[in-house]
């Protein structure tokens, strides 16, 4: 658990608006090129560069010397990251960003739930629960009110 969970959560509800803000941005850039794959590739581009030039300047390149030994499912967070950028440039238009964001969360929800439940990737075990569960259901019926 984080020295601060607030801090914790109000870092993670700014990166819930970074979300919200980077659909539609990103969907603009999908009409401008002409292409919505080619907007991510953009997207995560400028994306790769910034986080290059911070990680240089707050941690040296060790941390790149390192990622030559790590096992190569740890590197799949990129292609998910990607697939996701695409989706929404894709969803968006269509859905708004209400309803791609809902979408979005109950998936992040549901995959949450069970990734919990089973302790995926070392995560210690958070079992399924009514609770949980009805917090999910709550974001489902969310999902459909946002498309009334």
């Amino acid at each position: 658990m984080p020295a601060n969970p607030l801090l914790a959560l109000i870092l993670i509800c700014l990166g819930g608006v970074a979300v919200a803000v980077q659909a539609p941005i990103n969907a603009a850039l999908g009409r401008s090129v002409g292409s919505g794959l080619a907007a991510a590739a953009l997207s995560f581009g400028v994306g790769f560069a910034a986080l290059i030039v911070l990680s240089l300047a707050t941690a040296g390149g060790t941390p790149f010397a390192k990622a030559a030994g790590v096992p190569l499912w740890q590197l799949a967070g990129g292609l998910l990251g990607a697939y996701y950028v695409w989706s929404v440039i894709f969803g968006v238009p269509g859905l708004g960003v209400l309803t791609a964001l809902a979408a979005m969360i109950l998936g992040q929800l549901v995959a949450g739930l069970v990734l919990d439940h089973i302790g995926a990737f070392g995560l210690p075990v958070q079992p399924v629960s009514l609770r949980r569960i009805a917090a999910v259901a709550l974001v489902a019926a969310g999902l459909l009110l946002s498309r009334s």
